[in-house]
């Protein structure tokens, strides 16, 4: 299959055309002209810039939707909730395999997207794209199980309980992994019938339209999904609109915390996957060597800007001077560089603005008593490199005590056994993932039953996958992503009771 206009555009152009290719009945957003691009006292929103953060270049620009192309995509994502609603899972399923084929088919090009735009090695975006399309599997063969009525008994009526869905559903969605944070709302979502809109971080743009170009292509109705180019500052008229019926977010707490408030003065369903702060908890009984390799793997996965990487390493005493001389010299040897080049570790952070916020953090961090075991630093040039970093002797309440460090740098606490390593781990405000590594079995027991985290594992790292539910507690926010639980958060679940009139 071949890759997609939008891919091409981005591959072969250097400056911004002034005209996209379009498709019968879908408008897709026009890059701005040169002449759009000087100073207008007509102009107010700011426009939408796809930047390449390795070397600052601006890839293309677009303006965002207009008041009345936001009403028109509304209108359409109205008129697609029919044909959605009414289609079997049979005919869903059949589109969603052809989604999964252009992302297996087109992961090169797609990745190329991705990295361009926020900065990912383009072999894990690779992964990603392949990632996404086995969600797609994962819910075209199983959705129609997971929604199947549910039969159940009772002395005077026949009772079932049904799934239907609830319409269109706004998700805002991150830069961090831009196509599989996307996937796994819009595989579920679609599969139960519904609508996806699509507001994207407005650093990935040319994502956002890459996503809705595959399931176009896949053969979903027209409208049933769009992405919204639009900035923040329209997302509360869009949830106020009756025509959408739930909201799931994944972002910062502030982001979700004013989300959830908009959403509930209209009574509308959030799902919401905020930040974290991930304990990696490492005891005397386990491989030390396979503990820190899968360490720096997991603080530095995606350039460090995951809300599920491994930020706070709390060490058992007895083996930490051992740990942290094997976790510094994994951390020393990672190629920094080109996201281009295949032997990258690690590439740029996906704006100026997440680097400033690392570099404020760890300075503040530092002057408040941390010690620099590597790194510490940005380094000199173009882009938004941040240097490999490993931080010990953490001050109570500064921020990498208290806040989740985005980027690839690490800190390290002490405890004395599992039970103390646990109150560490669990008194910071988030609740998304946490490891243990230890192969003694009452450890285990207890880190199981005391971690406060959606996401727990054993001699391994916190990841995402389809067939099992994705989410956090506290501030990490509520609610699941994928598996059964995660196509059933944007359902109507209705009881149905057919009385015997014969007793």
């Amino acid at each position: 299959m071949r890759a997609t206009t939008r891919a091409k555009s981005l591959l072969n152009a250097r400056k911004p055309k002034a005209r996209t290719t379009r498709k019968p009945g879908v408008q897709r957003a026009k890059p701005a002209t040169r002449s759009a691009r000087k100073p207008s006292p007509r102009v107010s929103k700011p426009r939408i810039a796809s930047v390449n953060p390795a070397t600052g270049q601006v890839l293309q620009i677009f303006e965002p939707y207009s008041e009345r192309e936001i009403e028109t995509r509304l209108q359409r994502a109205t008129e697609a909730v029919e044909r959605q609603r009414h289609s079997s899972f049979e005919q869903r399923a059949q589109a969603m395999e052809r989604a999964a084929d252009i992302l297996e088919t087109e992961s090169s090009d797609l990745a190329l997207i991705m990295t361009r735009e926020m900065g990912k090695p383009v072999r894990a975006a690779v992964e990603e794209a392949k990632k996404c399309a086995l969600a797609c599997r994962y819910y075209a063969a199983n959705a129609a199980r997971f929604l199947a009525k549910e039969e159940t008994s009772a002395q005077t009526a026949h009772c079932f309980v049904r799934f239907e869905p609830l319409g269109a559903v706004l998700a805002i969605m991150p830069w961090n992994f831009p196509f599989w944070q996307v996937f796994r709302f819009a595989a579920p979502a679609l599969m139960a019938g519904n609508v996806g809109l699509l507001k994207h971080a407005s650093n990935v743009p040319q994502c956002a339209l890459a996503i809705e170009d595959i399931f176009q292509r896949a053969g979903f109705p027209e409208g049933a999904f769009q992405a919204l180019l639009i900035g923040s500052e329209q997302v509360g008229r869009l949830i106020e609109d009756s025509r959408v019926r739930a909201v799931t977010l994944t972002g910062s707490v502030g982001a979700g915390s004013s989300v959830a408030s908009a959403a509930g003065k209209q009574i509308k369903k959030t799902v919401l996957e905020l930040g974290g702060s991930d304990p990696f908890i490492v005891m005397p009984s386990a491989d030390l060597e396979a503990a820190a390799r899968m360490a720096v793997r997991a603080r530095t996965i995606n350039n460090g800007q995951s809300c599920i990487a491994a930020k706070r390493f709390i060490i058992d005493r007895r083996i930490a001077p051992e740990f942290e001389r094997e976790f510094i010299q994994r951390m020393a040897s990672l190629k920094v560089g080109d996201p281009m080049d295949e032997g990258t570790d690690i590439g740029p952070l996906a704006t100026p603005d997440v680097l400033k916020d690392l570099a404020a953090q760890v300075d503040k961090t530092v002057r408040m008593g941390a010690r620099v075991l590597l790194g510490g630093r940005r380094l000199d040039g173009p882009g938004n490199f941040f240097a490999p970093t490993v931080l010990a002797e953490i001050p109570s309440g500064s921020p990498a005590d208290r806040e989740e460090l985005f980027g690839p740098a690490a800190c390290l606490w002490q405890a004395h056994g599992m039970e103390e390593a646990i109150r560490i781990a669990n008194r910071s405000s988030f609740g998304l993932g946490a490891c243990a590594w230890t192969n003694d079995e009452r450890e285990r027991e207890l880190f199981i039953e005391r971690i406060e985290a959606g996401v727990a594992v054993i001699n391994g790292m916190v990841a995402s996958t389809p067939a099992l539910p994705f989410g956090g507690v506290k501030q990490s926010g509520y609610g699941r992503e994928l598996s059964i639980y995660g196509i059933r958060e944007f359902v109507n679940i209705k009881s149905v009771s057919i009385q015997n009139a014969a007793r």
